[in-house]
């Protein structure tokens, strides 16, 4: 049994090890083509088609995946469907992104002489430089590798994943081009925790109206805890005579109350607030009420507008509720 496990170590490695060796030696096949194929697809007043068969498909799927959350349209059109009615959504304006290891797989050639009726312009990403399709294509894209990490050589692997790879590197280098931001990704991503981080404001999250624990300063402690208990956030703003906002009273200042040995029965809620208290503007991202929670090592916030006045409250529960944490 050690010996088999050995063994399968050895194998799982050596697999990385043939991997490897194909994107070191890919690597330096980014040059003039990779920047001309990447002029392309920046000119492109349509969409990126990405197509290939079988093994390339599934890959090709993903990379317009990777280029349609980056900043570059695209979409994945299945080279035997093109030929059955599919090729409609390609259009002049558009450019294709072509996969094939061997170059000549035939569903791909097949819309070939469509393609070139429309002018649409092609790139081909090829294991074979001088296949048919890197001969047709406006930029060839060299993908191959020296050998399979299948000991028989056969199954797509290390040619799959240097494709995936020169996939990125044009996603990527297109958004850098791009100028594409953390919240364009956001905007393509509003299920996704980036997404949420940098989309989410505080006034979508904060407790408002009867929802929103307030006392006076001038109430008694019980009634304080009472209020606190009651909207569950840990806390409770404190208003003063004038109905502006004097501070916050929370669960740390009641354990400090007991440390004390206040006069819980007596006490005013003034007396033994925070005065003041954190507080986070009702427009900003609700990632910044995170980090200004952090900070200063607390669980709530009180939410204000631009004069200052009480708007709302928020704790790290909501946060974690909305996926924000």
């Amino acid at each position: 049994m050690v010996n088999d496990q050995d063994k399968m170590i050895a194998l799982g490695r050596e697999v990385i090890d043939i991997e490897t060796e194909a994107l070191t030696a890919l690597r330096a096949r980014i040059d003039a083509d990779f920047a001309t194929a990447c002029h392309i697809m920046m000119q492109c007043e349509g969409r990126v088609v990405v197509t290939g068969m079988g093994k390339s498909g599934h890959i090709g799927s993903k990379i317009a995946a990777t280029l349609a959350s980056t900043g570059t349209p695209a979409f994945f059109v299945h080279p035997g469907e093109a030929s059955h009615g599919d090729l409609g959504m390609i259009t002049p304006g558009d450019v294709v992104l072509a996969l094939s290891n061997s170059g000549e797989t035939a569903e791909v050639l097949t819309i070939l002489p469509l393609l070139k009726r429309m002018g649409t312009p092609l790139i081909a990403l090829t294991g074979k430089p001088e296949s048919t399709l890197a001969r047709e294509a406006r930029v060839h894209l060299n993908v191959g590798v020296a050998r399979e990490a299948c000991p028989l050589d056969l199954a797509p692997t290390a040619s799959t994943t240097a494709a995936l790879a020169m996939g990125d590197a044009l996603a990527i280098a297109l958004l850098q081009a791009r100028g594409f931001t953390p919240e364009d990704f956001a905007l393509s991503h509003p299920g996704g925790s980036l997404g949420k981080r940098l989309l989410l404001r505080v006034r979508d999250l904060m407790h408002t109206g009867d929802r929103l624990p307030v006392v006076s300063e001038h109430e008694t402690l019980p009634r304080a805890l009472m209020e606190m208990t009651a909207k569950g956030l840990g806390m409770t703003a404190v208003l003063d005579a004038q109905g502006g906002l004097a501070g916050v009273f929370t669960d740390g200042d009641l354990r400090r109350c007991l440390d004390r040995r206040e006069d819980l029965h007596q006490a005013r809620v003034g007396e033994l607030m925070t005065r003041g208290g954190v507080r986070i503007g009702q427009d900003q991202l609700a990632a910044e009420a995170l980090k200004l929670m952090e900070e200063n090592k607390i669980n709530a916030l009180l939410v204000v507008d631009e004069q200052d006045r009480l708007q709302g409250a928020l704790n790290m529960h909501d946060l974690l509720h909305a996926g924000v944490v």
